[in-house]
């Protein structure tokens, strides 16, 4: 669609301004380690996932991000957290973001297929490499970590 139609689409558009939804993946293999992606742009690790993609559910776009950022194919067994950012101590950023995270589980392996990434690796708990916090902050693996052992959800 050319650009002139999409602004005349919204010219009169008075709504209001709304949360921007990332979905994350948390991934754990059968020793308690969990699995993280290296971001290409800023060197930096954290869950598979992104902004959800209209025409997905939130569950489909975690295994989608999961399959492109790391080359695995998951299950999502269920939800484990919908946090505010805005009440976790993340950096600034200019949007308001609220953030869900699903439990998923490896059923196939596979090549990375996207271009975000550019390493995947599973970590010990205790062994978390420089996170982009942006994405993940520790205390919010660890605590995933213990949602998925409990069966409890977490949210804001």
């Amino acid at each position: 669609m050319e650009t002139g139609k999409v602004a005349e689409l919204f010219a009169f558009e008075t709504g209001y301004a709304n949360p921007k939804l990332d979905v994350r993946c948390a991934v754990f293999n059968a020793s308690g380690q969990i699995l993280l992606v290296r971001e290409a742009a800023d060197g930096l690790w954290s869950l598979p996932g992104g902004w959800a993609d209209v025409g997905l559910s939130p569950a489909e776009n975690a295994a989608k991000e999961v399959r492109e950022e790391s080359g695995h194919t998951v299950d999502i067994v269920r939800l484990l957290a919908a946090w505010d950012t805005a009440k976790h101590p993340h950096p600034p950023s200019v949007f308001h973001i609220w953030k869900l995270v699903f439990l998923g589980e490896i059923v196939r392996t596979g090549e990375v297929i996207g271009v975000e990434t550019d390493a995947v690796e599973f970590f010990g708990l205790d062994e978390l490499p420089p996170l982009s916090l942006g994405r993940i902050m520790p205390d919010q693996i660890r605590r995933l970590d213990a949602l998925r052992r409990s069966g409890e959800v977490d949210f804001d």
